[in-house]
């Protein structure tokens, strides 16, 4: 008894390798999709934003390149990948920015200097408050 032919399923559709036999994968897609969650979820760290966001581009580019050319599956898993590595290191890149401009504006540059003359706990109390007063007028 036989049975008859089943429609192809989207697991029938992964490539194979043509020397083994087995199911292709394409581990820069995972890698690209898990390095963008970190760098979504760390950008506000230099390491998880910039650097993590940074390889999770370039394994999703590759990734989806060998997609695209039949190489590989998961070529849309390898493109969210990149997206979400590219918004981590956007969001990481202006973090960055505002922390420099912060520790480069003078009322900082003011409060570093009052802080390292101060002697006494009042005396780095007032600092601070002379710098959030500084700041928010």
């Amino acid at each position: 008894m036989s049975y008859p032919e089943h429609p192809p399923t989207r697991a029938d559709s992964v490539p194979t390798d043509p020397a083994t036999g087995r199911k292709r994968g394409n581990g820069l897609a995972v890698a690209a999709l898990v390095l963008g969650i970190l760098a979504i979820l760390l950008f506000w760290t230099v390491f998880g934003g910039v650097l993590l966001g940074l390889l999770a581009v370039v394994f999703g580019i590759i990734g989806a390149r060998r997609a695209r050319g039949g190489r590989a599956p998961h070529g849309v898993m390898s493109i969210i990948g990149a997206v979400l590595g590219a918004l981590g290191l956007i969001a990481s890149v202006v973090i960055i920015a505002i922390g420099a401009s912060i520790l480069n504006s003078d009322e900082f540059k003011d409060f570093d200097d009052c802080v390292r003359h101060a002697d006494t706990k009042s005396e780095r109390d007032a600092c601070a408050e002379d710098f959030d007063r500084d700041i928010n007028n």
